[in-house]
């Protein structure tokens, strides 16, 4: 997937987004190297930890997203979550890379969409609907001890995640991906828990 441009702010931080590049390009390099038959396996694993993570089993509405490539597999946790009657809210990603949601009603409801994503295709419930979700799980291509959490650069989580402040929200990562030196930049927005394949990890406060 194109990775989008940084957001505007109101200050530059060449360093940090300079380090980011190079994490972003380092992590994205060690993802193309997995196999298919891994990606099934953490998909598989990663849908039961988080599908047993207690917010997640409490939740009557989850805000998820639909996985590319080689980032960690949803396809299973969201046919979980919807068999469960659990009420699923995807993405839809605005021009200014802000995020829309729409609800997830089974894999025939997600059609392709640009930055190579698919999205829902159902009626968009707005930017400030990400409030109604109980818990988040968000994409990402590493994070923190304390809960940094790299994403592509588009900021387009950082916005959600303001609007959702104090729910639970986890990023689901391979392994490796988990304890890692994350820059920041004053827009970041930390999150408070990884799912992987080895298990629901608790991130400390930043």
């Amino acid at each position: 997937m194109a990775t989008p441009p940084e957001p505007p702010s109101g200050e530059t931080h060449p360093t940090s987004r300079d380090a980011k590049r190079d994490l972003r390009r380092r992590l994205l390099e060690a993802r193309r190297g997995r196999s298919v038959a891994d990606l099934g396996r953490t998909a598989a694993v990663i849908a039961d930890h988080a599908l047993a993570w207690e917010p997640v089993r409490r939740a009557r509405t989850v805000a998820a997203y639909v996985s590319v490539g080689a980032e960690p597999g949803t396809g299973p946790l969201l046919e979980g979550l919807h068999a469960a009657g659990v009420r699923v809210l995807l993405p839809v990603v605005l021009p200014d890379l802000d995020l829309d949601w729409a609800a997830y009603t089974g894999p025939e409801s997600l059609a392709a969409a640009r930055l190579g994503l698919l999205e829902p295709t159902g009626a968009l419930l707005g930017v400030d609907a990400v409030r109604d979700a109980d818990v988040l799980l968000v994409p990402g291509l590493a994070v923190s001890p304390s809960g940094e959490r790299l994403g592509r650069g588009g900021g387009c989580y950082d916005r959600a995640l303001a609007r959702a402040a104090g729910r639970p929200v986890a990023v689901l990562l391979h392994d490796d991906e988990v304890g890692v030196d994350v820059p920041t930049e004053p827009h970041d927005r930390p999150v408070t828990h990884a799912i992987t394949p080895a298990g629901v990890h608790a991130l400390g406060a930043r």
